[in-house]
């Protein structure tokens, strides 16, 4: 006998089926549990969600608001000042790309948060207009690429 055929549950671990309907003597005899009449006494009688009794649900009475088609929206991976300031010599999508910043369309933008108090040559896809003077006031230049 392997020891897979010789594993057995835990005492207690396995709960028996509760079966309704056999008898009153049981405590789940007569209706089974489910009350008197009605639809969900009834074989079938389940209801849908979001049934609220023939009335107009509340996904139908309230109104639709626009559309997004995100198929071809640009996304930019965010990259601040500070973290910037970590790095040294040329930034370029490839050497942010090298330091860890992931971007699933390999855009990157620069946002202003943060201090940079030393000079940098930044090449990227788009900067905030905080973050280009914050570059600049600190000697550095900044490049915007064409996508």
């Amino acid at each position: 006998m392997s020891l897979l055929e010789s594993l057995r549950p835990k005492s207690g671990s396995v709960k028996k089926e509760r079966r309704v309907g056999r008898g009153d003597s049981s405590g789940w005899g007569g209706t089974a549990g489910k009350g008197h009449k009605g639809q969900k006494a009834r074989s079938g009688g389940s209801i849908k969600r979001g049934f609220e009794g023939g009335q107009t649900s509340l996904v139908r009475r309230l109104p639709k608001f626009g559309f997004t088609n995100n198929q071809f929206k640009t996304t930019y991976e965010v990259v601040n000042l500070d973290q910037l300031e970590k790095m040294s010599g040329e930034i370029t999508p490839d050497s942010l790309k090298a330091m860890g910043f992931k971007s699933k369309s390999g855009l990157f933008k620069v946002l202003g948060r943060g201090e940079l108090k030393k000079s940098l040559t930044i090449k990227v896809h788009k900067a905030s207009e905080s973050a280009k003077k914050a570059i600049e006031a600190a000697g550095g230049t900044i490049e915007i690429i064409k996508q």
